[in-house]
């Protein structure tokens, strides 16, 4: 494929990604960076470097999506017992509500990027009581 029309498709892709977001914003006030934080989140309690490796965000943008979501009373952020260096975030009710939210409500997906959809399993975990990990108890 030549230079320039990856180019030209990766604009493609930016713009229906934005459109997505668009269309979060819209259904349910999130960021897509906010949606993805919630459903890598789940109902575990996890860490943030586990957000950073599940999203791809960076340290730094994580932070930020991180403190909008608790801003929003959607996460709650704990410290470890055993060493209160240690972070841990997890759903609130209001949280787990909107996730449920997020696996049910339509939302407008954009042609270029239902394909992506269509053959992929859910990676949003099923409800689960979250369970604390050693460093918490």
């Amino acid at each position: 494929m030549e230079y320039v029309r990856s180019i030209c498709v990766m604009r493609d892709l930016v713009r229906a990604l934005a459109a997505l977001e668009d269309s979060l914003a819209t259904a349910h006030g999130l960021s897509l960076n906010e949606a993805m934080v919630l459903c890598v989140t789940g109902y575990e309690r996890v860490t943030p470097s586990f957000i950073c490796q599940q999203t791809g965000l960076s340290p730094s943008n994580t932070s930020k999506v991180t403190s909008s979501l608790e801003r929003k009373k959607y996460l709650v952020r704990r410290l470890g017992k055993e060493d209160r260096r240690q972070m841990f975030f997890s759903l609130t009710p209001q949280g787990r509500e909107l996730l449920e939210g997020l696996k049910t409500h339509q939302f407008d997906i954009p042609e270029l990027l239902r394909s992506c959809f269509e053959e992929t399993e859910p990676v949003c975990p099923e409800p689960t009581e979250p369970t604390p990990s050693p460093a918490e108890e």
